[in-house]
């Protein structure tokens, strides 16, 4: 991914910090939207992923909508440009306040994620006067085969409306005049390479809009949402397959002509388009392990200690050269979770070696924090905003 030229100018600069490779960025984009738009798929970016102003603003030049799961991120989709008509929100714990703002954007659809939420959005908009479209977040109770950690879809865990609760929630709804009912959503997990789970998931999402139009409601959006992979263990293999991906849906889906299907994508549009580059600070050679401390840490990249997350770590200044040693490789952070990885295979590295670490373009930037006062994480792009 890096030329000499790349490795050149980051040794001039001050690690660690973010490297994003916007043609890749853009690739990924254009491949997305021409798959889903062979099918007429409607593409809502999810924005937890990476809000970076630079990758949303390509992100909303490319026509997706805003999949928002915060009333920040509501915010954040409308100042950055995006349409209110294609912005959603979901979220288990929506604040009222946090409803308020959208309510007065006018977006798109609210995803319900509970019987009392219905009540509350329905109790705010009469306050405002307003008629406000819904969708139900269904638990499909469909096992996403990915880390528990970043599972979703099943019945123990918290989000969405259960199988159990839709009659209630059905009744709920002919009650909230101020509701408008416009279809069911659904997200099961995310970093899902098996794509024999979406198959499973179109037999629910089926299962359940039957279950909806056989008591009278209209189903206009299936709502699919997101999850879908990237290859952490091969970072050059950068664009995932959207073709097979959405071709999946439009195989074992039963969309009425009336319908629209909606997806919700974040990691797989961004994930391969940045890598985490650090210098190595020292080198502990012991009997046992042989440590690499780097200047970055889990404040700057926190995946691997939350949920021991792999990414490929590579050392750029010694590229070509043979790959004989192991080290773990970690951070400075005062916790013993600080580590990118055990037992790497690198090349001998020595201090100010130059390290990347691979596919950080989700979930990496996003979630840096100020532990042990850790300073804002810089980023460089590939190319002038």
């Amino acid at each position: 991914m890096f030329s000499n030229k790349d490795i050149a100018q980051f040794a001039q600069l001050e690690t660690p910090f973010y490297y994003y490779d916007l043609s890749l960025l853009q690739e990924t984009l254009s491949s997305c939207a021409a798959a889903a738009k062979v099918y007429h798929f409607h593409v809502h970016y999810a924005m937890k992923a990476n809000f970076n102003d630079t990758l949303l603003k390509k992100i909303r030049e490319t026509g997706f909508g805003a999949d928002c799961v915060s009333g920040n991120e509501v915010k954040k989709a409308i100042e950055m440009g995006f349409s209110a008509g294609q912005v959603v929100f979901a979220g288990v714990g929506k604040s009222d306040r946090e409803i308020n703002y959208a309510l007065d954007q006018d977006i798109f659809c609210f995803n319900v994620e509970s019987v009392q939420e219905l009540e509350v959005i329905n109790e705010l908009a009469l306050q405002k006067g307003k008629k406000v479209k819904v969708a139900i977040r269904i638990n499909p109770n469909v096992d996403a085969h990915t880390h528990h950690n970043i599972t979703t879809g099943l019945d123990e865990n918290k989000f969405g409306v259960n199988s159990w609760d839709l009659p209630a929630c059905a009744e709920m709804l002919k009650k909230c005049t101020a509701l408008e009912f416009v279809g069911i959503h659904f997200h099961i997990g995310s970093q899902i390479t098996n794509l024999d789970v979406y198959k499973n998931l179109c037999v629910r999402v089926n299962e359940f809009a039957q279950w909806f139009e056989e008591r009278g409601y209209l189903v206009r959006v299936l709502n699919v949402g997101g999850g879908l992979g990237i290859d952490y263990h091969n970072p050059d293999q950068q664009i995932p397959d959207f073709e097979a991906y959405f071709k999946i849906f439009n195989d074992f889906l039963d969309v009425r002509s009336n319908q629209e299907v909606h997806f919700e994508l974040g990691r797989a549009l961004v994930g391969q388009s940045s890598s985490l580059i650090s210098k190595v600070l020292y080198v502990k050679n012991g009997k046992k392990k042989n440590f690499i401390i780097l200047d970055a840490g889990m404040t700057e990249l926190m995946r691997p200690a939350l949920y021991q997350a792999y990414h490929q770590i590579e050392n750029i200044s010694k590229k070509g050269q043979e790959v004989n040693f192991k080290y773990d490789v970690v951070g400075p952070i005062c916790e013993s979770t600080d580590c990118f990885g055990k037992e790497v295979a690198l090349q001998e590295t020595l201090r100010g070696d130059l390290i990347a670490i691979r596919s950080t373009g989700a979930y990496g930037e996003v979630m840096a924090s100020h532990y042990n006062l850790r300073e804002n994480v810089s980023v460089v792009f590939s190319e002038e905003n």
